[in-house]
């Protein structure tokens, strides 16, 4: 979802070049759609916003192209200690991250909470936040750095506990699609016996790339073996990007169709989660 700025319209100018700036909102944005933005607009400042509604939109901001700065991109990049780098907050927000087990888990990653003018008042018929001077919890998950920028890992209601351990999908499916032959991928959590829950990673893979159910290396030729995906070859690439073990898939499953969106372009996660399940029963039903 875009919202862009116009300037008064240069009949010299052609296309977006009377564009001055474009922000991003509802999301974050691919390689594939930054580069694309900047080739369109090539005047204008490509900003992305973090945010939700109860906020009044947007909390954090992040310049991912500035034509100013010698055409430099600030895109949106994996951090060691896992996230995605949102940016940092306006000036009459403030911001900060509460972390509940801090013995068991001594990691600087928390709850995402805000507080200030820009927080709803309150939802109808409940308590209001505002009167109360109380931190809203953006049902969001991250951490702050030393120079106060945000780190958005996941959102808390879609983490993933396997083996005692935290994984938030997001950060998983970033490292999967950095492979080549891979589209999209949705990271998501089904039961377990041993493990509580075991990661299961549903990819789309690009059309002249082939799947393999195999992991054999001996099915695979000298011809083929740039354009062929596999389970070991995911695994390995999940370990090369220095993913941790916990985090690597145990599950792979070829998506055939587009992953189900809702109207405003967010992923329906609990239905991928449906259709993974009722396929997972499909195979124990018939081994």
């Amino acid at each position: 979802m875009y919202a862009v700025n116009f300037t008064p319209v240069n009949r010299k100018m052609e296309g977006g070049c009377s564009v001055k700036k474009v922000l991003n909102g509802g999301g974050g944005l691919s390689t594939e759609l930054t580069n694309g933005a900047t080739q369109l607009f090539p005047n204008a400042k490509l900003l992305s916003a973090y945010g939700m509604t109860e906020a009044c939109s947007s909390l954090t901001f992040v310049t991912l192209h500035d034509p100013i700065l010698d055409h430099r991109r600030f895109p949106s990049t994996i951090n060691g200690q896992g996230g995605v780098y949102v940016g940092k907050p306006a000036p009459h927000i403030e911001l900060r991250i509460c972390i509940e087990d801090e013995i068991n888990h001594p990691t600087q990653i928390g709850k995402i909470q805000t507080r200030g003018p820009h927080v709803l008042v309150g939802y109808w018929g409940s308590t209001s936040v505002s009167e109360k001077q109380s931190w809203f919890d953006t049902g969001d998950v991250g951490w702050l750095d030393d120079s106060g920028g945000l780190w958005l890992v996941g959102r808390g209601k879609d983490r993933i506990k396997t083996g005692g351990e935290n994984v938030y999908p997001e950060e998983v499916e970033a490292v999967l699609c950095q492979h080549p032959g891979v589209v999209s991928a949705v990271v998501i959590g089904l039961p377990d016996t041993r493990l509580s829950e075991a990661v299961v990673a549903c990819v789309r893979i690009r059309e002249d790339w082939r799947w393999m159910d195999s992991d054999s290396d001996s099915h695979r030729t000298k011809e083929n073996e740039r354009r062929t995906i596999s389970r070991l070859v995911l695994r390995k690439h999940c370990r090369t990007k220095s993913l941790t073990g916990f985090k690597i898939p145990k599950i792979f499953i070829l998506w055939l169709h587009p992953f189900p969106l809702t109207s405003t372009g967010k992923l329906r996660r609990d239905e991928v989660r449906r259709e993974a399940m009722s396929y997972m029963n499909f195979l124990s039903s018939n081994l």
